[in-house]
């Protein structure tokens, strides 16, 4: 196994807060989708309480049913300005999330950077310390061949 530096494990904690974000970014986005479908399930009631207001109201209504309507219809709009607030907060909070994992995917790749630069410098050093010894064994080589001559 490979000794792990601290650049390394400074990577593997980034990647898992990369990772965190980006799960409590899928979360939110379920939230989201949730919250939108709980809207427009209102949406459709209110349309559809407010069609059989139009329709009982044209056939004659009387005003205790009238009142219970329009309490109604009244209790649903309330109810859809709470949910648009709802998803206004998610919205809120996904803006919030994306930054987070932006920034934690730029560290991370300011990490990887490094990790990147320090293997080339490494391989440099290693093709260097390579070279030098190529070099020496062939002026070792070289200075026995003329010795015997």
């Amino acid at each position: 196994m490979a000794h792990e530096t601290s650049l390394d494990i400074l990577i593997n904690l980034s990647q898992d807060k990369v990772d965190d974000a980006g799960r409590r970014l899928a979360e939110l986005a379920t939230q989201r989708r949730e919250a939108q479908g709980q809207l427009d399930t209102l949406d459709t009631y209110r349309g559809d309480y407010t069609r059989r207001l139009q329709n009982t109201t044209e056939n004659g209504v009387t005003a205790s049913n009238y009142h219970n309507f329009r309490h109604f219809i009244a209790t649903l709009d309330e109810a859809i300005s709470q949910q648009n607030r709802i998803i206004a907060q998610i919205d809120t909070r996904i803006e919030a999330g994306q930054r987070q994992w932006r920034d934690e995917k730029r560290r991370l790749n300011s990490y990887e950077t490094l990790r990147s630069r320090q293997l080339r410098q490494l391989q440099a050093r290693e093709q260097r310390r390579e070279q030098r010894i190529s070099d020496e064994a062939a002026a070792n080589l070289y200075r026995r061949l003329r010795q015997s001559y």
